[in-house]
């Protein structure tokens, strides 16, 4: 009892300082005057650079330790810098995804969407685990949470990934939708395969 009521402080204090980092971080986004042009290593960027990394580093490290999802951190916080850097000091692509001097800027952004999506959806992914699997050792299987939140960070990816090649159609989506999910549900039909065996 003694130690849940030193966690829950905790958590509100980490709470309250990530959700600070994020106002800040955004505020300084939308109305701070970034721009390429500016030297790397000037305050204002800085100081960016640092609320970034907080706001990233105080929302997944908790949700790591308390759901214990190796990795996570890691993920959330690389994808988060990768995403919140492009949209900061990257120029705008003007031309589609095969454009040479687009490219990078193509690259940049859907690595970062792949890895904030996949950080952004493990949680999520392992508490409907939770409720949707009966067996005990699936319901806990982490690689099988990893794996799940992988795939919807490819599948953010792969929508970014059409849109730059501008073949982003509903017929495109739903196929791709449709590859992924009979790509999962023959993972686990192996895993319960060898499971029962």
């Amino acid at each position: 009892m003694e130690r849940l009521r030193k966690q829950i402080p905790l958590s509100i204090l980490a709470a309250t300082a990530a959700g600070l980092c994020w106002s800040a971080t955004l505020a300084l986004l939308l109305f701070g005057g970034l721009h390429a042009g500016e030297p790397p290593f000037s305050l204002q960027r800085l100081v960016y650079y640092i609320l970034v990394l907080a706001a990233a580093l105080l929302t997944f490290a908790p949700i790591e330790f308390s759901l214990n999802l190796p990795g996570l951190t890691v993920d959330g916080t690389v994808g988060t810098a990768l995403l919140l850097y492009s949209l900061a000091f990257v120029p705008p692509p003007t031309d589609w995804l095969l454009a040479p001097p687009d490219m990078p800027v193509y690259a940049l952004m859907i690595g970062a969407l792949f890895l904030c999506g996949a950080a952004g959806s493990r949680p999520f992914v392992y508490a409907i685990g939770q409720r949707v699997f009966k067996e005990r050792v699936l319901a806990l299987d982490l690689r099988r949470v990893r794996r799940q939140s992988y795939e919807i960070g490819l599948l953010l990816a792969a929508l970014a990934t059409l849109a730059g090649l501008r073949l982003l159609t509903w017929v495109s989506v739903l196929l791709l939708a449709l590859a992924l999910i009979i790509a999962e549900l023959l993972f686990l039909a192996r895993f319960r395969a060898k499971t029962n065996v």
